[in-house]
């Protein structure tokens, strides 16, 4: 079995909260999103673009998530507010892929998206290689206006995907994987 195939069989997602320090420097990131970026792309249209949170911007980025909740629930409790808060605080490295998915008068819209999928899950794989852990989240606000406008998001661009990456820290117990008998098919069988 290569590498790769063991690679494979042993990823899995470390929820943000186990993310710590060390995250990729900033040569390790830029392997890691030229490694993200050679995903299938019919047409080389680039259909996604990266943003990066890091340092205080990330910190600036997560406390305005927080404002924004506390805005859009005004009775909720302050212990959930500070929750939310925290969603792009935990990982030492956040990469949000946002997929510029644009009409076109061969590659539909959808196939663009999944690029832009195919995208975040490269960038879990490469990080898993390089030794770092990661996952790949959207999260309420990945949906939200003011979210979307403070982040650069532009009209038509919409959020694939925050990619939280860093060095496990009290990984998760695995969960178990679903019984291929249950999620495959064989047609005219």
């Amino acid at each position: 079995m290569t590498d790769t195939l063991a690679l494979l069989k042993l990823r899995r997602s470390v929820p943000p909260q186990f993310l710590a320090e060390p995250g990729p420097d900033e040569r390790q990131l830029s392997e890691l999103l030229t490694i993200a970026a050679r995903v299938p792309d019919h047409g080389k249209l680039v259909p996604w673009r990266f943003i990066v949170f890091s340092g205080q911007a990330k910190a600036r980025a997560a406390a305005l998530v927080g404002e924004v909740f506390r805005k859009r629930n005004p009775q909720a409790p302050e212990d959930k507010v500070a929750f939310e808060s925290k969603r792009l605080a935990h990982a030492p490295l956040v990469v949000a892929v946002v997929s510029r998915a644009r009409q076109h008068e061969k590659i539909p819209q959808w196939e663009q998206e999944l690029s832009a999928g195919a995208v975040c899950f490269n960038l879990l794989i490469a990080a898993e290689a390089m030794g770092f852990s990661g996952s790949w989240l959207t999260n309420w606000f990945a949906f939200d206006s003011d979210i979307l406008a403070a982040f650069g998001i532009e009209e038509g661009e919409r959020i694939a995907g925050f990619v939280h990456l860093g060095t496990a820290d009290g990984r998760p117990a695995d969960r178990e994987r679903p019984d291929l008998a249950t999620i495959v098919s064989h047609y005219g069988k």
